[in-house]
């Protein structure tokens, strides 16, 4: 029988909403949910593509494990489980917790289960020695947030739909739909800044889709962000434009910090930023002016080569020029679920609290940098990694240096997977545990709704029905945590209860504890009969979404030092400032070639390769480059070409395009899937190249240990030559 069920994409950030036509338990048509509160219809080529990843046939439904032959045969869970938890414990009671590593992907982020079981996970492996993906492109972020507000879930959002003066550096969110602010449908939105009488302005090395549609693009160098930002502020300061009012009530060392704006005239930094002196003081004055105004930094930002003091200064601008907290500035969400309160409570939230053991780079959010990950197994002694647990990530695709890591994964002694693919990663392990996937699962939108241009809450049921056996992600952790003598909420005088209460019917779910922090949040109703606040049952009955309405002014809420202030002058921002401030000088008339990354519409990271509707027509994984780069190096538009950087040298087919800012060449990210061929056919078909390949894992920024993806030194030449 056919039947209609809504469900949040849970793909990425901008958690559309979508209709699913279901007829025995096959989805047969997906499009937009034109009554979502949030969405209002919009959906993306993934969006309409999510049905193909839950029928796709190299999808694993049985855990598989690898034989003395080296081929993946499929055992029974029991069996893989008990292999798995066996093996965990017994090279950790053999080499100490810390011979475990852990990387979790990006998927996690849209799957509220694997999320809340990642802090008890953890705990119950004891290891410390943990890695995401965020290490590539959000710490600079998180670390930020830390620094100023007291918690690195505290992040002000741009209030887009009502903001009149858009500065976007090192974005692209009409291909994102936000990152770090979720905002579905981000063409109409933009339009409707310019429709209201604003203005939109993107900053970035290349014209990309979002700067096509803006009032003005200016083509920043990469690496070039952080030093634009502070001369802006250095031109308000000089004109007597900051908001002395707000610093002085809501912020600590001020001060300090313009002090220090005084290296970062415009005319110092034009030749390091590439842009002119009268641009940059331009659009501080219009930034000033406008009735209201957000200024928004993100990926190409916070993988560049000053992350740190960039994201510092995209928040300094705002505070300095009074927009944070206002209507059409940088505002703080009120979520319904409060993952920053989840953070706090299970230990999570901080920075630096630990180091990585081979070159003493500081932890974030109980992450430390994948860029080590290699160091951390190939390097003997105490702490040398010697088992391996990847959840939903591919980082021989997603870190620098990818195949590197590859080979350090060859010489663990064990190594499991949590995945739904056999990919370039999880090909190395000893047992792959497949989940059922997101689509037989409820969905709650928890990471992103704190990250999102209005405040709303969803609950999605399930869109088909598991099949006999499959296990969720989070059960899966589950099972693995309790073996190895943990507990679903990592702490033993909840979880020994708990435990207790098992044989008689009572089960933690990631759902009902979240049901809990939803009736004890700010719009629940606090176990009340007679309150109209929210619970789990209301929002079941609400099939679209509720919405709760826009990002509230103020920021007090959402500081956590003890004297509610910003704190401006942290040590580790004025760290990050003068490093810049030594560089600007030395570093002003470099002119070599330079590779930065992309994202494409219709890629997801590195998994949605597999899919034909996603990969069919033109080929995108090209290089980027502009006609007077291409003369100079005797390429052309379609042919092979070699690339070379420190780490790697390979082919890549070149798209000739005057997008690019001359001297910088651009690789799309996500690519690369020729290892991969034997079990996904459809990406082996389209492998293209990884641009992580060309990233050399050495280098990073020292304040926080970030990945340095974009402004990698490249030299390009033509295929013939080589030859």
């Amino acid at each position: 029988m056919a039947h209609t069920v809504f469900h949040t994409c849970s793909l990425c950030e901008a958690t559309c909403g979508l209709k699913f036509e279901v007829e025995d338990n096959c989805i047969v048509s997906v499009r937009g949910d034109d009554d979502d509160v949030f969405s209002r219809g919009y959906v993306c080529p993934k969006g309409i593509a999510i049905a193909d990843v839950h029928h796709d046939p190299d999808r694993l439904r049985r855990p598989v494990r690898r034989n003395a032959a080296g081929d993946f045969e499929e055992i029974s869970w029991d069996e893989a489980l008990d292999l798995v938890a066996g093996r965990l414990g017994e090279i950790r009671a053999q080499h100490g917790s810390n011979a475990i590593g852990f990387y979790w992907g990006n998927p996690t982020g849209n799957n509220h289960g694997a999320l809340l079981m990642l802090s008890s996970f953890t705990k119950a492996l004891g290891t410390r020695n943990r890695f995401s993906a965020g290490s590539q492109d959000a710490n600079p972020r998180l670390v930020t947030s830390y620094e100023l507000y007291g918690s690195s879930i505290s992040i002000p959002i741009p209030d887009i739909d009502r903001t009149d003066y858009f500065l976007c550096l090192g974005g692209n969110p009409m291909i994102s739909n936000g990152s770090v602010m979720t905002a579905p449908d981000m063409r109409r939105r933009l339009r409707a800044v310019r429709e209201r009488g604003g203005k939109v302005v993107v900053v970035d090395p290349r014209r990309t889709e979002t700067a096509k549609e803006a009032d003005e693009h200016v083509a920043i160098r990469p690496g070039g962000d952080a030093a634009f930002l502070l001369a802006m502020v250095r031109v308000l300061v000089e004109r007597g434009r900051v908001d002395r009012r707000f610093l002085e009530t809501r912020t600590s060392g001020w001060s300090e910090v313009e002090r220090r704006l005084a290296a970062f005239t415009p005319a110092r930094v034009a030749a390091f930023t590439g842009v002119t002196a009268e641009t940059i003081e331009r659009l501080a004055l219009e930034f000033a002016d406008a009735r209201s105004a957000v200024c928004y930094s993100r990926v190409g930002v916070c993988v560049g080569r000053y992350p740190t003091a960039s994201t510092y200064a995209t928040d300094l601008l705002n505070i300095a020029a009074g927009r944070l907290g206002r209507e059409g500035g940088p505002m703080f969400t009120t979520p319904a679920f409060d993952i920053g309160r989840i953070a706090r409570m299970s230990g999570l939230d901080g920075h630096h609290r630990w180091q990585s053991r081979v070159r003493g780079l500081p932890e974030t959010l109980g992450d430390l940098p994948s860029t080590v990950l290699a160091d951390e197994i190939e390097t003997p002694g105490p702490g040398q990694i010697r088992a391996m647990v990847t959840l939903a990530g591919n980082p021989v695709l997603s870190a620098p240096n990818g195949k590197r890591i590859g080979a350090a994964f060859e010489k663990l002694e064990f190594m499991v997977s949590i995945d739904i693919y056999i990919n370039e990663t999880t090909r190395h392990a000893d047992v792959i545990l497949p989940p059922c996937w997101n689509l037989a699962e409820d969905h709650i939108d928890l990471l992103f709704n704190a990250v999102a241009v209005r405040n709303i809450a969803r609950w999605s049921p399930p869109v088909v029905q598991r099949d006999e056996g499959e296990l969720a992600d989070w059960e899966i952790m589950l099972e693995l945590t309790e073996r190895l003598g943990g507990g679903p909420l990592g702490e033993p005088w909840i979880d020994r209860p708990l435990r207790w209460l098992r044989p008689f019917g009572v089960r933690w779910t990631p759902t009902g504890f979240l049901n809990l922090i939803l009736r004890l949040g700010p719009y629940g109703d606090r176990f009340l009969p007679w309150s109209d606040g929210l619970s789990l049952e209301k929002l079941k009955a609400a099939p679209h979404g509720i919405d709760l309405g826009a990002l509230r002014p103020g920021v007090e809420e959402r500081l956590f030092h003890r004297d509610k202030h910003i704190h401006l002058a942290s040590p580790r921002m004025l760290e990050a400032i003068a490093a810049l401030e030594r560089d600007i000088e030395a570093k002003a008339g470099e002119n070599g070639l330079v590779l930065i990354g992309r994202r494409e519409l219709r890629s997801n990271n590195s998994w949605m390769h597999n899919l034909p509707s996603l990969v069919s027509g033109r080929e995108r994984c090209v290089l980027y480059v502009h006609p007077d780069d291409a003369a100079r190096y005797q390429v052309c538009d379609g042919e092979l070409a070699i690339l070379e950087s420190r780490v790697h040298r390979g082919e890549v087919r070149v798209a000739v395009t005057d997008d690019m800012r001359p001297g910088v060449v651009s690789l799309p990210h996500g690519w690369g899937h020729a290892d991969s061929a034997p079990w996904q056919k459809v990406a082996g078909e389209h492998a293209g190249v990884s641009v992580n390949d060309w990233v050399d894992d050495s280098v990073v920024e020292p304040i926080i240990g970030q990945s340095i993806l974009n402004g990698v030194p490249v030299r390009l030449e033509p295929l013939h030559r080589a030859a």
